[in-house]
């Protein structure tokens, strides 16, 4: 087999993600591609939760819906997964926890009594991987010696106790029938395990971010546990604000004074942050803002994922300023597009927003090593004493100042200003300001982040879509006659490419691919462009897309339906 996915089910507290930690790990170490993603239940204990591990000689990088190997912890583990069990699906783990009739090749194991053998019923869960790593036909000694190293730095006895059961765990399992993959290349223990979570985090501090005022909210709280596990080795302030409306006015007041602002949030965050917003556009203050979208309205399924957000992010704040939105579709590129939204930010002297949902923070694969794009710029300037902050300039962009930093005194209202930063009624001062800050707007169009592209006008079909379902698609196509499909997908979704209505009308057929019931993103191409010739294929269940399904999508395509 080239990949198969390993899924494990289990109440939240039985520690599902010690095994997806320890066996991903091990996978990489043994030059295998791994993917894992979850879905969890909003609560702490009880429920339901799962993990998919996909191991490939190949990458893998997209959401399976078919289940090769399930590891249920605990009754009741298999129920919410049934549909994506069958006859090829391998089932491993205690007797008691296979409480359904299925078609399933059933595989028990003691694993409590093999970690009660070994010293402890908490290395029930290293047993698992070895159980795993056993049907998986991966060396016994060098992922034993593994998971030692491991666990030595919590102490030799509990280091030794997870070896042997670990070691046990294996040789319960060398009997069941083998499903081998064949091993990727050396490279693959080079490379790095990282969420998207973290590359986006890592990607802000690289750009140059050195303030951060968040309010933890499901599922951008990822986000911001990154960014304080590294704010003592970057040199960051970070400061967990009472609210979102503290946030918010926080990185405003930061960014007035020379920091470089990041905002973490999801939908009703952001939803307390409009006038916040708002303050920062009429007062220019650079400020960069991640919304880890999850399904509404209001508290919806506050673990689950959707692109439901991008309507209250294009028209976040009251009137008119200019703003730019990016989603990134891979963790690499969410790595260089946050430092990207960093330094349009400062550039522009405007608010630029990062836009993921819960399945792209919350799923990780391994990628090369990267490093940031450039050493980040400061866009400041030393003010004089005629210092003038919203000085009428012909591309709208006011030299910048900082108060402190110069002879000058430097001024913001939140109310409508003149070019010293003066409270005016003025109607023609107000024109002219109105005027300056919309030419950034058309300097941003100029500074745009190109979609990727593939296939590009050969196939007759366009597919269309944007940030989290990049890879999923990708690996879609390649189940299909994909000649025929071209694919164009968007990592920055606003503003959009001008010569955009142009190019869709090339194509015979064109599918947008949407997380959302109603084709947020559709919509907004059809407003910006006035193309309207065009399909939608979309999913609101709060899942993501799965390869089999988008598969079968593409194929009906390819015969004329959707």
């Amino acid at each position: 087999m080239d990949d198969i996915s390993v899924v494990l089910s289990g109440e939240a507290g039985m520690g599902i993600q010690t095994v997806e930690k320890l066996l991903t790990r091990l996978l990489k170490e043994n030059n295998l591609n791994c993917y894992a993603t979850k879905e969890y239940m909003s609560r702490v204990r009880g429920g339901n939760n799962s993990t998919e591990i996909r191991v490939g000689s190949g990458r893998v990088r997209g959401y399976k819906h078919h289940i090769d190997m399930l590891l249920p912890l605990g009754k009741n583990a298999m129920t919410r997964h049934l549909n994506r069990i069958n006859d090829k699906t391998v089932i491993l783990g205690e007797k008691e926890s296979f409480d359904e009739e299925t078609e399933a090749t059933e595989s028990p194991i003691a694993l409590t009594e093999i970690a009660k053998n070994a010293g402890n019923k908490l290395f029930t869960n290293t047993a698992a991987v070895g159980a795993i790593c056993a049907v998986l036909n991966l060396d016994l000694d060098s992922n034993a010696k593994l998971i030692y190293d491991t666990f030595l730095p919590k102490g030799e006895k509990i280091a030794e106790g997870n070896k042997n059961a670990f070691e046990k765990g294996y040789e319960e399992a060398a009997t069941f029938e083998k499903i081998a993959i064949e091993p990727h290349g050396n490279q693959i223990q080079d490379e790095i395990l990282i969420n998207g979570a973290d590359s986006i985090a890592l990607g802000a501090i690289a750009g140059g971010a050195n303030f951060v005022s968040s309010y933890p909210m499901s599922p951008s709280t990822t986000v911001l546990v990154a960014l304080a596990q590294r704010a003592g080795d970057y040199g960051l302030v970070l400061e967990q604000a009472e609210d979102e409306i503290s946030a918010i006015n926080m990185a405003c007041g930061a960014s007035f004074a020379g920091a470089k602002p990041f905002v973490t949030t999801s939908g009703g965050g952001l939803a307390l942050m409009g006038e916040g917003i708002s303050l920062a556009g009429i007062i220019e203050a650079p400020v960069v803002i991640h919304v880890a979208q999850r399904p509404g309205p209001a508290t919806g399924l506050p673990t689950r994922t959707e692109q439901g957000d991008l309507n209250l992010v294009l028209y976040a704040g009251h009137g008119d300023f200019p703003k730019a939105v990016f989603a990134p579709g891979t963790v690499d590129s969410a790595f260089h597009i946050a430092g990207r939204a960093m330094r349009i930010a400062e550039q522009y002297q405007t608010t630029a927003f990062i836009l993921s949902d819960q399945y792209f923070v919350d799923t990780y694969y391994n990628v090369p090593r990267f490093s940031p794009d450039k050493t980040n710029e400061a866009f400041l300037i030393k003010s004089t004493r005629d210092y003038q902050r919203y000085k009428l300039t012909k591309d709208g962009i006011s030299p910048r100042a900082i108060p402190g930093y110069g002879d000058g005194v430097v001024k913001a209202d939140s109310d409508e200003h003149d070019e010293m930063g003066h409270i005016t009624e003025s109607f023609d001062v107000r024109n002219q300001m109105v005027d300056k800050r919309m030419k950034k707007a058309a300097r941003l169009k100029e500074d745009l982040l190109d979609p990727l592209v593939r296939n590009d006008k050969e196939g007759k079909t366009l597919i269309i879509s944007w940030g989290s379902t990049y890879h999923t698609i990708d690996e879609a196509l390649d189940s299909v006659d994909h000649k025929e499909l071209s694919h164009m997908h968007f990592e920055q979704v606003y503003p959009l490419p001008g010569n955009l209505g142009e190019t869709l009308k090339q194509y015979e057929q064109v599918v947008f691919v949407e997380n959302n019931v109603t084709g947020q993103f559709s919509e907004l191409v059809k407003k910006e462009t006035g193309f309207t010739d065009f399909k939608r294929i979309t999913k609101h269940s709060g899942i993501q897309f799965s390869i089999e399904e988008l598969t079968a999508s593409f194929k009906k395509l390819n015969k004329g339906g959707v």
